[in-house]
């Protein structure tokens, strides 16, 4: 490391924010509210939404501030934002067939899950980062998640990809490595609360 380089990563160090607004993004199903739940109850003690397995059950922004994460003598407080999940495509029909719902409960779920993925997005312009959250045990290449890293980046936000879900056995946290090698990638189990220590420290040191 040059002489330069030192002093950046020390101005940096010195000059680094204490307290920042992080948003959990994803695509629905992911894990998003499990893990926002996990991080609050560590945390504050409280949960922060319902989760369900019907895609879309959060539709509305939910917002927890001054969540203060500690990790190896150093703390950053967080307001930790859980947004709806991000989808390329709405169709309502999908909530009748896979999930038993009525035409009128369908169609005005849809409605709000476009709502909430456009509500997610212009909640972008208040973020100082990103938890981007995959589903380890699915195939992290495709149109959800490349249109939301390319958002990511041309707003030159930083991404943390946290690869949810290891605890299913056809888990591959690799593949999302693999697939996203410019981020780095945190494996963890929202639900079991496998590997979240880990979360914790690279979040008070990344961000």
């Amino acid at each position: 490391m040059g002489f330069f380089d030192k002093i950046n990563k020390w101005l940096k160090a010195i000059f680094k924010k204490k307290h920042l607004k992080v948003g959990i993004y994803g695509p629905p199903n992911a894990g998003k509210t499990t893990l926002a739940n996990r991080i609050t109850r560590d945390w504050v003690g409280e949960e922060m939404g319902l989760v369900s397995e019907v895609p879309h059950e959060t539709r509305h922004a939910v917002e927890k501030k001054e969540v203060k994460i500690e990790s190896e003598g150093s703390s950053v407080t967080f307001d930790i934002v859980d947004t709806p999940g991000i989808a390329t495509k709405i169709d309502f029909h999908n909530f009748i067939e896979e999930h038993g719902m009525d035409e009128a409960g369908s169609l005005q779920r849809a409605k709000e899950a476009t709502e909430g993925v456009i509500e997610a997005i212009r909640w972008l312009d208040e973020m100082d980062g990103i938890l981007l959250i995959m589903d380890s045990s699915q195939d992290p290449f495709n149109q959800v998640n490349i249109t939301i890293i390319g958002n990511l980046e041309a707003r030159e936000l930083p991404v943390l990809i946290v690869a949810n879900k290891i605890d299913l056995e056809e888990s591959s946290p690799a593949t999302i490595k693999s697939a996203f090698p410019q981020h780095p990638v945190i494996p963890v189990s929202a639900l079991t609360g496998y590997n979240m220590q880990n979360l914790y420290k690279t979040m008070v040191k990344y961000f």
